[in-house]
């Protein structure tokens, strides 16, 4: 039995081959086809949408962002990759038309249009958006490092600088040095001669290059330069420090969807919580959203800007803590029903620092408590030297010092609720020698306080307010408790989409100088994830229908 008889390559038929038989109704790259069709490109910024009514004509920037996409979908970012598949690959003879376009159009396509197909990949996730695949209730964000386009030795801070000027002057005293014994050779070697005037010229010229390094980091302020993609920074990643990107993302946690993302150099994930979270609202159309992050972005002011802006921030506590609480200025404004189950910032603000839990916290971990800073109560010192302690027990000196005497009471501070002093176990107070009350602020709910005396003669070191504040004072103290099972969800929600784009797409590096043509690259790469994501959801067939429906 012989082998199945192959096409003979020279063999006529009499019918010749259409590309579209070659291409199955389940082949995904039907999917960017009908995707980038659906596309408004002049709306969304993309360049040359509209040809030119005279020269020489260009190709059509629809062809052009179909062939981008396919490539990150398929693991191909050069340019020339792009264009030598371009002659042989029949589903790019299907998807462009048999179109050959030069590397270098194909590579300016993406430099020109950087803003554009960021927008690209927010309109892939607008659509899925109305097919119903994002719920829309809950974002896992986490950040990586991908390695910018800008070698580690082209790196530069003041401490290398400097190193790097301390050895070329030592090699210029070890050059000059043999250069004044060559000349008081009688039979001096030209050759090597000119060889260390030419090695003594070039580290000149490279220590002058340094010192204006120098110059310009101590100008600018800024920690480090880098020489090929100023915009990048020296980072620290999983493998050592490396002149990085810091890629932010906000993914779905129902579909696994990438949502939005965010671009930055920043060196950690501190106050970057908010921006991303922002932006993803906006793309997904929602005007409150729960977001879950590891401990990375553990930041006061960032998490209470999201609380703010109508994002329920879950960030990971350090420490094994069960809640964490935070304490803002109360303030006394009417609050209608209408503020309470508004979405808006500006009514979220209002009713939390009047106190109350708008409705669209409602149903998470945060909770809201007015607590008044209660009283201003004081220590008062008797005519027998012992001391009368805001809830009125007897306190004994136990220390005496040069300017000052101390007092305390175990028995009197263990069943006391009244929280007068900082210390955990047993609570003092100092007093000076001209020195017979110490006013002290109350957070406790004790007992009844006593009042500073009128004629009372206060210590300046232990308080420093004027008695016409000593008035009661209210705080709103937010409580956010830990939820453990939503960071549980996180990280299988969030580190696969990261695995994904950066080992198996390729994309743990950048091929663009510039934090807007590095946010254009990374959105090829998250756009193509989501595609896949998207057909492995609904399918092929479905998806297309969906898009033209």
């Amino acid at each position: 039995m012989g082998y199945i008889e192959k096409a003979t390559r020279g063999q006529v038929t009499l019918l010749p081959d259409i590309i579209e038989d070659y291409i199955s109704e389940e082949n995904p790259v039907r999917v960017i086809s009908a995707f980038v069709e659906t596309l408004d490109l002049e709306a969304l910024g993309v360049s040359k949408s509209r040809p030119a009514a005279t020269g020489r004509p260009a190709y059509d920037p629809r062809d052009l962002l179909k062939l981008y996409v396919y490539g990150y979908f398929n693991k191909i970012r050069s340019s020339r990759r792009l264009m030598a598949e371009c002659g042989r690959n029949v589903e790019l003879f299907w998807l462009v038309g048999k179109l050959t376009p030069d590397f270098r159009t194909i590579a300016d396509f993406r430099k020109e249009n950087a803003k554009a197909l960021r927008q690209v990949f927010r309109a892939f996730v607008r659509l899925c958006v109305k097919m119903g695949l994002y719920k829309r209730e809950l974002l896992a964000v986490d950040g990586t490092k991908v390695r910018a386009h800008n070698s580690d030795d082209n790196c530069y801070n003041e401490e290398v600088l400097e190193k790097k000027l301390r050895n070329i002057d030592k090699k210029l005293a070890r050059y000059l040095a043999e250069m004044d014994a060559a000349d008081h050779k009688e039979c001096e070697d030209e050759l090597t001669a000119k060889q260390v005037s030419q090695a003594v010229a070039e580290l000149k010229a490279r220590k002058g290059l340094y010192e204006s390094y120098l110059s310009e980091l101590q100008e600018s302020g800024e920690t480090q330069i880098l020489t090929t993609d100023p915009e990048a920074r020296r980072m620290h990643s999983k493998d050592g420090f490396h002149c990085c990107y810091n890629v932010q993302t906000a993914v779905d946690s129902d579909s696994h969807l990438i949502a939005e993302y965010e671009v930055t150099n920043h060196n950690t994930d501190q106050g970057l919580l908010t921006q991303v979270c922002n932006q993803a609202k906006e793309t997904l159309g929602v005007e409150t959203i729960e977001a879950v992050a590891d401990k990375g972005y553990e930041s006061r002011n960032d998490i209470e800007n999201c609380m703010m802006s109508g994002t329920m921030p879950q960030v990971a506590l350090k420490y094994d803590k069960d809640e964490r609480i935070f304490n803002i200025p109360y303030e006394n404004c009417e609050i209608k029903d209408e503020f309470k189950v508004s979405k808006k910032p500006e009514d979220i603000q209002k009713c939390l620092h009047a106190g109350i839990l708008p409705d669209c916290y409602k149903n998470t971990t945060l909770s809201v408590e007015l607590q008044s800073r209660s009283e201003i109560s004081c220590f008062i010192r008797n005519a027998d030297n012992t001391v009368t302690c805001p809830a009125g027990k007897i306190l004994s000196p136990i220390k005496y010092k040069e300017n000052a005497t101390i007092y305390a009471s175990k028995e009197a501070c263990r069943q006391c609720k009244n929280r007068c002093t900082a210390s955990r176990g047993r609570k003092t107070v100092s007093f000076g020698p001209e020195t017979d009350c110490v006013p002290v602020i109350m957070y406790g709910q004790g007992c009844k306080l006593q009042q500073i005396p009128e004629n009372a003669r206060i210590s300046p070191y232990n308080h420093t307010l004027d008695r016409t504040d000593y008035s009661p004072q209210k705080t709103v103290v937010i409580r956010i408790k830990d939820d453990k099972e939503k960071l549980k969800q996180r990280m299988c929600t969030v580190e696969h989409p990261f695995g994904t784009v950066k080992w198996y797409d390729g994309a743990h590096f950048v091929l663009c100088n510039g934090i807007e043509k590095a946010t254009a690259e990374l959105g090829l790469s998250f756009l193509a994830y989501n595609l896949k994501r998207a057909i492995k959801i609904m399918g092929v067939p479905a998806l297309i229908a969906a898009m033209r429906g």
